[in-house]
């Protein structure tokens, strides 16, 4: 999740201020103020406090996946919502014609982040500062996410592939 404090502060109905002195360590929330953070950030309060973590394994089923998208774009998440956790697995299918984003939408990624993209299904375009690539079932591409990109499916049939995206890694 890519939020700032200002994005967590209105998910959460925490002031921004409270947050970054949470974030610092100058005060502790309540059970209450913790709750609605946990919730902003899409986590229970037990992850948030990370009282789940008994053996250090962490299984999504199936059935529990986050998803998202619409109809021609769908994606799952496949990792868990853990608090620290600094990249994202997922799982996108693009219908015929269908892409993750316009040519002229912002990236979604962090500064710094690093994006793993191996088509499981394709033909895959992947566009990204203006220059397009033909990827296959099987082919896979690294970039800086934080660059305006977007993957377009040029096929007549479904075409699917999964993301890691490793937040802040790179180095400038």
């Amino acid at each position: 999740m890519d939020l700032s404090l200002r994005d967590l502060a209105e998910r959460s109905g925490v002031s921004a201020p409270m947050l970054s002195q949470v974030e610092r360590g100058e005060t502790s929330p309540t059970l209450a103020v913790a709750e609605r953070i946990a919730s902003g950030l899409e986590l229970t309060l037990s992850q948030l406090l990370r009282l789940d973590e008994g053996d250090g394994v962490s299984v999504v089923r199936a059935a529990e996946r986050r998803r998202g998208g619409g109809s021609r774009h769908s994606y799952e998440v496949l990792t868990p919502p853990l608090p620290g956790l600094r990249a994202e697995v997922s799982l996108h299918s693009l219908g015929p014609g269908a892409s993750t984003a316009g040519p002229d939408d912002p990236p979604m990624h962090e500064a710094g982040s690093r994006e793993t993209a191996v088509v499981e299904r394709g033909p895959v375009r992947f566009v990204c500062g203006g220059a397009a690539h033909e990827l296959a079932a099987g082919d896979s591409v690294t970039f800086d996410a934080d660059l305006p990109h977007h993957f377009e499916n040029p096929g007549a049939g479904e075409a699917s592939f999964y993301a890691v995206v490793a937040a802040g890694l790179r180095r400038s």
